[in-house]
């Protein structure tokens, strides 16, 4: 079996737990997630299972799409509406629309962040989220990441009990933390702030409509059918461009030869197809200009 599974995840579950109850009901060891979820969001989580769990990275590095709530008032530990309450500022008004869009349109294009505490950001070794629950606050570095759509989707109509809340959605790059971006957001307006919810709808070309939940695929499974849910390969690398080869050259990239470079190639990273198959992920070779070379073979 293999192919990409277009799980829902749901709340209450960790990106490993989804990848392990999976691998149970699929009787499969052979699969791996494409970016984590925190437990309290749900969304869509590719499952790479088979072959497909060599396009894992490539899949990871694609245009993400979310959609949250910011709520203005208080801010947690964790930025999001699970942690304890560090700050509080009771607004008295609602800011206004216009104040808002003008403080998103800031956040467009590339915009510098700072790691949550509670993330799984390595320093030193140790994840931060580990030093999180020992009580312990070190020095974090910060990253660029690229947002090229941030709008408002709704809003509160009143305050209440002294927060305001309202959603948004962005598309994003691989990297970027929502939950930071809500508490910036907050700062600038001028209140404490945090995520209260957290949706993700897309991952580069698989879509919320794509998805199943476990319930769907526990059914598909007692019907014999789980393989009719995945997605070929080809889906989780359209991002890439494509060159098209005869079947003589698809046999050489399979033995993972490499080749001539195509004339007026510009990418450096591309796949490599036969018809509908997906042979390969090529790349210019680093040290032999004029040819091309394999990373994954499938």
């Amino acid at each position: 079996m293999d192919g990409i599974l277009p799980l829902w995840k749901p709340k209450g579950f960790t990106s490993h737990d989804c990848v392990s109850k999976a691998r149970g009901m699929l009787k499969t060891k052979k699969i791996g997630h494409t970016g984590t979820l925190d437990p309290d969001v749900e969304g869509v989580l590719p499952l790479c299972v088979g072959k497909a769990t060599k396009i894992v990275p490539f899949l990871m590095d694609t245009t993400k799409v979310y959609e949250a709530v910011v709520t203005l008032g208080y801010a947690t530990d964790t930025e999001d509406a699970s942690g304890t309450t560090v700050e509080t500022s009771r607004l008295d008004q609602q800011p206004g629309m216009q104040d808002i869009n003008e403080v998103l349109a800031a956040f467009t294009g590339e915009i510098t962040q700072t790691p949550p505490m509670y993330s799984a950001v390595k320093v030193n070794g140790k994840k931060l989220y580990e030093y999180a629950r020992e009580g312990k606050t070190v020095e974090r570095p910060s990253r660029k990441v690229y947002i090229s759509e941030l709008h408002v989707t709704s809003y509160d109509a009143s305050l209440k009990d002294g927060t305001y809340s309202f959603g948004i959605r962005a598309v994003c790059s691989k990297g970027t933390y929502i939950r930071t971006l809500c508490v910036d957001i907050g700062k600038a307006l001028g209140f404490p702030a945090h995520m209260k919810s957290l949706i993700r709808t897309e991952t580069g070309d698989i879509h919320k409509e794509d998805c199943f939940t476990f319930d769907a695929v526990q059914e598909a499974v007692d019907q014999n059918r789980a393989a009719e849910l995945l997605l070929p390969l080809s889906k989780g690398l359209s991002h890439l461009p494509s060159i098209d080869v005869d079947e003589e050259t698809r046999d050489m990239v399979k033995h993972g030869r490499v080749l001539d470079e195509p004339d007026d190639l510009e990418a450096d990273t591309f796949t490599i197809q036969h018809g509908q198959e997906v042979a390969a992920v090529y790349q210019k070779h680093p040290t032999k200009p004029g040819y091309i070379k394999p990373v994954r073979v499938f």
